[in-house]
């Protein structure tokens, strides 16, 4: 190779200059001892060196395979910066870009906005579990498949307040609630009840999400007054492979529910989940959908799935590999780069090392505790081996950048 020759050859005149102008202090040099012909030798040399090395870099100039390619993608993204008017083509390039091209510039856009040792520790409680009937293919807790999953009836307010003082204790910032039905509807005992709950546990300072299916404007409203932050609400995957994993609910089904909880001025979680039979297209197809709402997702959690048993995934989705999931984590980051990045289901699928990678890739948040709706979860003493290892540190609640924005416009707007 001409750039190896190159090398060596500068190496060598390298060599060659530093024998005449770096003498030891107490030696006198040789060349000096001699009359100077050996310096002329020396300097004979290096007219050589320098004479072959400016005919290799001309022969370098003329030979397309050793000049240096762009990475692809390399055109100018100004990184940081707040988009909604991203195209599918733009995202793509970004989602192929070398793998460590990716992470560098995902760590930079990271940095920009975030102390990127700053990961929040969220914990899911499913508060009504089992009986659902929607036929989402990867969910264990819809009535169409026979799963371990049961039917349970929704929990106390006291123990979920109880639960929640449990994850605040163990490092939690974040307290999430989630009920396993279609939608909201009529179901105004238990919605009564949500709201008690939601209202205790923003009582002990923890930001608080709820994840309740489709909701309307009216509902969202009082879930923003009893003190809801934010409302996850996922999309699952692209438009176009969302009808091979759900039929029960459309696309913009779940696209007027977030615009329903976006106009009661409720922060919005929305992401996917990896595993479901997606193609590389599905996933820029999804985070495409994501980066050009209205406003981007608060916070956006990224899933891998998780079969189990008696659904239609555990044969026909897979779980994905570490590279998709840093690279979908990645891209998002730079994308959204004011949005939270959460690392969610099915971390338990990743060694702890797989996991330091996807925070390298933005991931600033995590799910911890016993289970995550109904699949095993790291539990909180692992999570806290893991930051101790890499150095990380809790995030305080209410201190991304979009939920403080919106907490600031909610005070001056009363």
């Amino acid at each position: 190779m001409l750039s190896s020759r190159l090398w060596s050859r500068g190496a060598a005149l390298g060599r060659a200059s530093s024998s005449i102008v770096s003498p030891t202090p107490s030696v006198a040099p040789p060349i000096f001892a001699t009359g100077g012909s050996i310096a002329s030798a020396h300097v004979r040399k290096i007219q050589e060196l320098q004479a072959e090395i400016e005919g290799l870099k001309a022969a370098a100039a003329q030979s397309p395979a050793v000049q240096e390619k762009a990475p692809a993608g390399s055109h100018a993204v100004d990184l940081g910066v707040v988009r909604t008017d991203w195209t599918r083509e733009e995202i793509a390039e970004i989602y192929r870009l070398p793998f460590t091209e990716l992470l560098h510039r995902a760590s930079v856009t990271h940095r920009m906005a975030f102390d990127p040792l700053e990961v929040q520790r969220c914990t899911l409680l499913s508060i009504k579990t089992g009986g659902c009937n929607e036929d989402c293919k990867y969910c264990a807790q819809s009535t169409r498949y026979k799963t371990a999953v049961k039917p349970e009836p929704m929990m106390s307010v006291e123990a979920v307040v109880e639960a929640a003082g449990r994850a605040k204790a163990a490092g939690s910032t974040r307290f999430c609630m989630g009920t396993a039905w279609r939608e909201l509807g009529n179901k105004k005992g238990a919605f009564g009840k949500i709201l008690k709950m939601v209202s205790e546990v923003n009582g002990m300072g923890l930001e608080v999400c709820c994840t309740l299916g489709m909701v309307n404007v009216h509902q969202a409203r009082q879930l923003k007054e009893a003190g809801l932050t934010a409302y996850n609400h996922n999309l699952d995957t692209s438009r176009e492979h969302y009808p091979s994993v759900i039929s029960t609910r459309t696309y913009d089904d779940r696209l007027q529910t977030i615009k329903n909880v976006r106009e009661a001025g409720i922060s919005v979680c929305c992401g996917g989940i990896l595993g479901l039979g997606e193609s590389e297209s599905d996933r820029v197809g999804l985070l495409h959908e994501l980066a050009t709402m209205e406003k981007h997702p608060e916070s956006v959690p990224v899933n891998a799935l998780v079969p189990i048993e008696g659904t239609p995934m555990m044969e026909g989705g897979e779980v994905p590999t570490v590279f998709q999931m840093a690279r979908t984590i990645a891209t998002a980051r730079i994308i959204m780069p004011r949005s939270m990045v959460r690392l969610s289901a099915g971390r338990m699928s990743f060694t702890p090392i797989e996991q330091t990678v996807m925070f390298l890739a933005g991931a600033n948040s995590i799910f911890t505790g016993d289970k995550l709706l109904t699949t095993a979860n790291p539990a909180f003493d692992e999570d806290a081996k893991l930051f101790e290892d890499l150095g990380l540190k809790g995030k305080a609640p209410f201190t991304s950048p979009l939920v403080h924005e919106r907490a600031t416009q909610a005070v001056q707007a009363a």
